[in-house]
């Protein structure tokens, strides 16, 4: 029988790397684009990065999307789409 803090253990270490994704999403978008996210506003849905921000700063960050997502690819996240 799996006991409680084994479970606890299991869900620190994805919550645990999801933030560390965000946290390079961040980074990636601040250096390439100058704008920065807070991580309230990033999801991760699979493959696809969805930004909850204003559409001002979002069509600034979609008009170097492929530079983002060649940036993110290169330090190793498998992202293949934002909106």
């Amino acid at each position: 029988m799996i006991e409680i803090k084994d479970l606890l253990q299991r869900f620190e270490k994805i919550l645990g790397h999801e933030v560390v994704k965000i946290g390079l999403i961040q980074d990636v978008i601040k250096n390439l684009v100058g704008i920065d996210v807070t991580k309230d506003h990033i999801k991760i849905k699979g493959t696809t990065l969805v930004l909850n921000i204003k559409p001002i700063y979002k069509n600034e960050i979609l008009l170097k999307k492929s530079a983002i997502l060649q940036s993110l690819k290169e330090q190793g996240l498998r992202i293949e789409e934002m909106r």
